[in-house]
């Protein structure tokens, strides 16, 4: 049987788990002063007068402030001078300063009128009158399609080489909310690998889970995948639940957010005994993911690392490229307040490693019919190279490193 997996249940494992979020800090008021500077510092090298950050994650990212994205024209305007002002309906003028971390007058807008229009008069009282104005790259097309016509005069472009310019490269404070982000939900996959038996249901593991990860001191899962047997061969699961059989492959995809940072770790494993063609991918799989880890050094390509994996698969007889069995897509991606977030581990990102980058190492073997395994874990970025946030699972009789 494989260490760690099976053995007790749903109670005890989660009577077990604890808060584990004491002692963090969350981004000062400094910090998200000195994004704003650096965006400033940007927005001049590229020529951009202006940026719209929409709500969502570059909103909160520079101002603190926490919103969702709707059809509703909600987000701030920042000016190369560290100007913020915010744009918002009316009615939400009172809600959205008690979420402020960053204050800034907000210009609202009643519900028939045109808050583009709005948009346009906020930069024309500002003394911008033409110019490039940085339109926020995970903005709906409306929201830009309503400025653009509003506002002719200006030339539109992606806000990316501010937003992502800033956000790639974490801070100490934003890395050590990813690894806690990261300790609860390893916590977690260990707890629910352990309450595995004959007859559970994919779909009995992923409540467990969520109530596992609010145990640990997160509001849940952002996410969950689990799959048993033959659906473990598909990235992201397939649409009908599964019972879980001795001898299937398990994995397991899931992670939370502390102060908006991810965590996201998959584990795959064998309840029961593997078979030695399970060992033998599994084992592959674990040589692919160290070989892009190994492949990351400052200064070489993203791209570098995922050619790294991928020659590895190929030599083990899988590909080539992304042809199955092998590997279907990238090996990584950036984390951070999203999940998915730049830069990308494939080999066409011709982005150079650089200290503070953040990414998921998941070289994933998909043998379609039969079963599929995929290691994930997180790696950060030193002076002197990648540093794992989480250690890889050790082996495939003892995922955890129990009694390694």
């Amino acid at each position: 049987m494989t260490i760690g997996v099976g053995g007790s249940d749903i109670q005890t494992e989660l009577s077990k788990l604890s808060d584990m979020t004491g002692g963090m800090t969350p981004i000062s008021l400094d910090e998200y002063k000195s994004r704003i500077d650096k965006a400033c510092a940007l927005m001049r090298e590229h020529d951009i007068e202006a940026v719209y950050l929409n709500a969502g994650t570059n909103l909160y990212y520079f101002t603190g402030t926490s919103w969702y994205a709707s059809e509703r024209m909600v987000g701030a305007i920042l000016t190369q001078d560290s100007t913020l002002e915010y744009i918002a309906p009316h009615f939400e003028i009172s809600t959205l300063e008690s979420f402020m971390v960053v204050e800034g007058h907000v210009n609202g807008w009643q519900e028939d009128e045109s808050p583009y229009e709005l948009f346009a008069a906020v930069l024309e009282r500002r003394g911008i009158s033409r110019g490039k104005i940085g339109v926020d790259e995970g903005a709906s097309f409306f929201l830009f399609d309503g400025m653009r016509k509003a506002a002719t005069e200006y030339e539109y472009v992606d806000a990316k080489p501010v937003t992502a310019g800033c956000r790639m490269c974490k801070s100490d404070s934003e890395i050590a909310l990813l690894q806690r982000a990261k300790d609860m939900t390893l916590e977690v996959h260990k707890a629910a690998a352990r309450i595995l038996k004959v007859g559970i249901s994919t779909t009995e593991v992923e409540s467990f889970i969520n109530e596992a990860h609010k145990a640990v001191g997160a509001s849940g899962s952002s996410f969950c995948i689990v799959l048993f047997g033959e659906a473990t061969a598909y990235p992201h699961g397939v649409k009908d639940p599964q019972i879980l059989k001795d001898g299937d492959m398990v994995l397991i995809d899931t992670g939370c957010r502390l102060s908006g940072y991810n965590s996201d770790i998959t584990r795959s494993y064998v309840f029961g005994q593997p078979s030695e063609r399970q060992r033998k991918v599994w084992n592959d799989e674990k040589t692919a993911q160290l070989a892009a880890f190994n492949a990351a050094k400052i200064g070489i390509r993203c791209g570098d690392a995922d050619i790294a994996a991928r020659a590895s698969l190929e030599n083990a007889g899988y590909g080539p490229d992304y042809a199955v069995p092998g590997l279907p897509h990238r090996t990584g991606h950036g984390i951070g307040l999203d999940i998915h977030e730049w830069p990308y581990l494939v080999r066409s990102d011709d982005t150079p490693l650089a200290k503070g980058m953040c990414f998921s190492n998941e070289p994933m073997i998909c043998i379609y019919g039969e079963f599929g395994v995929r290691l994930e874990d997180h790696f950060y970025m030193t002076d002197v190279g990648p540093k794992w946030f989480t250690e890889p699972s050790h082996s495939v009789d003892d995922p955890f490193g129990y009694v390694a």
